[in-house]
């Protein structure tokens, strides 16, 4: 039993409301404390923000692979701090985002513009065009924002920067 060894099956456990896109690509997975006396293993996650309805669904995917995995003693436990924030999603899960057609976050955490209240500049994730506009700031999940593209005239959801 080490972190390699749990951090390798973890690989398997995806996203619910984004299938394609895996809990350690979107940075929710955050660590994997290992208990040897015990026995046990510890998995934190840290939701993409409070309250998000798919973080029980993860929980429970993260204990069943890991039990269906030989481990019998698993717990999960939620960080909320340090907050979750889009700077966390790696280089492969932006690219698997925007494979399945959803914009990934267009600048990091720390830029400021939303202070003025502009909105990014997101590019299209089916033509590529940055000619979109915001149509709503809620898309199909609290986390994402809907956009459609002035070009290929698709809408798309935005994974909203936070």
């Amino acid at each position: 039993m080490t972190k390699e060894a749990i951090y390798s099956i973890l690989e398997a456990v995806t996203d619910p409301e984004i299938p394609v896109i895996t809990i350690a690509e979107l940075g929710i997975l955050r660590d994997v404390a290992i208990d040897e006396a015990q026995q046990t293993i510890t998995v934190y996650i840290t939701p993409t923000y409070n309250g998000c309805p798919a973080t029980d669904v993860i929980a429970h995917t993260v204990r069943k692979t890991l039990e269906d995995a030989g481990y019998d003693k698993v717990k999960v436990v939620s960080l909320i701090d340090p907050a979750w924030t889009t700077d966390w999603i790696t280089a492969e899960g932006r690219q698997k985002l925007l494979e399945y057609g959803i914009a990934p976050p267009a600048e990091s955490t720390t830029d400021a513009s939303f202070l003025s209240g502009k909105s990014p500049v997101v590019h299209c994730p089916q033509c590529g065009s940055d000619q979109t506009e915001l149509v709503s700031r809620f898309g199909s999940t609290p986390c994402k924002a809907l956009y459609k593209c002035n070009t290929c005239h698709e809408p798309f959801d935005y994974f909203k920067c936070h």
